[in-house]
Formats: structure tokens, sequence, C-alpha cells
């Protein structure tokens, strides 16, 4: 297995070339599922299990977890300065940074677990109300 394939296990994002409701509506549930996938794959690991690199000079498990924390927290953040103000330029942050402070590196994964439920479970809900205008909606990135 290449190193491509094992920082992108399903592969890099793709843009479609039409967004259907139906594809919309996956998504959403992609979205309202993701923590209890999350909790399904990390409920039963040891402590030494989520010390374990998911790929080599990649992060740890646990890592991965109170990123996933942090990422959608971010994300949440940004879709609802964009959907509340006139394209915003939103604040990117350091990843990896983050991803080495003491909160990211804490063999404790429940507090992230649960961020990622209460955080899931309101996007979810903000997203099933879009309306049409609203995913018209834009932010500017300053990276991208």
């Amino acid at each position: 297995m290449t190193i491509e394939q094992l920082k992108y296990p399903i592969g890099t994002f793709s843009v479609p070339q039409s967004i259907t409701a139906e594809a919309i509506s996956d998504w959403i549930s992609d979205i309202q599922e993701f923590p209890k996938t999350m909790v399904s794959l990390v409920e039963n690991l040891s402590a030494k299990e989520l010390n374990i690199p998911y790929r080599p000079e990649g992060w740890n498990i646990k890592q991965v977890v109170h990123h996933c924390a942090d990422s959608h927290m971010n994300a949440i953040i940004r879709f609802k300065l964009a959907l509340t103000e006139n394209c915003p330029t939103i604040k990117p942050y350091t990843e990896s940074a983050w991803a080495r402070l003491v909160d990211g590196t804490n063999d404790d994964i429940k507090p992230s677990l649960d961020m990622l439920s209460g955080i899931h479970k309101r996007w979810g809900q903000v997203l099933k109300e879009l309306s049409p205008e609203d995913l018209k909606r834009e932010y500017i990135h300053p990276e991208h």
C-alpha cells in the first residue's frame, strides 16, 4: 500500500459534475452518522492501541479522534458563518500544532467523542433546513 493510499484510504475528494438532492441527503446522513461510526471503531481500543500510528509518520489513533473533534468544530463554525454573514473570511488553523497540544495527545478520547456527538447532532439540524439559496452561500479561506 502506498503512503497516499494510507493517507486517503477512501481516496481524495473530487467535486461531482452535478449535485443532486439525493446526494445532499446522503451527505447529511453521513454527517449525522459519523459519531456513531467513530465510536464503533474506537470504543474497545486500549490506551496502548490508541497510541498506534494509523500510518508511517502519521498521527496515532487518539490524535485522529481528537483531530476530528477539532476539525468538525471548526467546520460547523465556518458553515454557520457562511449562513449568517456575507462571504466571511474564515480563520485557518495549524492542524498539526493542535494535534500536539495536551488535549490532542490525551489518552482519554471520551471528551472528543462527546464533542463529535453534540456537534454532529446540531450540524445535522442546520443541514436539514437548508434552502437552495443557503446552498449557494460561500466563505473565503485565505489559504485557497
